[in-house]
């Protein structure tokens, strides 16, 4: 089986939302998906990309995505976040992840980013023992924070 790994391109925007839901499902959060096609082409694929995204074919089937974006750090300078890499469930276990893992860390190494991050769930112990082969840190002191779309509109000042 061979696997390619290339940027993604405009008009793979359905097969992205596609692996996008199997990832809420998989998460048990299907309604937490407020994204759409038209979102993801706008904001990934206009002049100022919200959002890089490589993928993974086998035999010319989308199988799996590493999304990301620069993010900026004040100790490290420009970094790398991975906001998901998703595997298709009838390619798990064959090296995708591991192949889209390495190619945005080699992203990573070429744009010269202070620090590459992301999260995995607490409970998703396949991830965890997957991400530990790339020796990172996990940090039990930082809490993530976030505010919805919903919660800045009601913020009042």
């Amino acid at each position: 089986m061979k696997i390619e790994i290339r940027k993604a391109l405009k008009n793979d925007v359905p097969v992205m939302m596609k692996l996008v839901h199997e990832l809420a499902e998989f998460e048990k959060q299907p309604e937490e998906v407020k994204n759409t096609e038209e979102q993801m082409r706008l904001e990934g694929f206009g002049p100022h990309p919200a959002f890089y995204a490589l993928l993974a074919e086998v035999n010319g089937t989308v199988c799996g995505m590493s999304v990301y974006y620069y993010s900026y750090s004040t100790w490290k300078g420009k970094s790398i976040y991975i906001d998901d890499i998703i595997v298709n469930e009838a390619f798990r276990g064959k090296g995708i992840g591991r192949k889209l893992m390495e190619a945005t860390i080699k992203v990573a190494r070429e744009e010269g980013a202070g620090k590459l991050h992301w999260q995995v769930l607490d409970w998703n112990e396949p991830a965890i023992k997957f991400y530990k082969k790339y020796d990172p840190s996990f940090d039990p002191e930082w809490i993530n924070c976030a505010i919805t779309k919903e919660g800045l509109s009601l913020l009042n000042f």
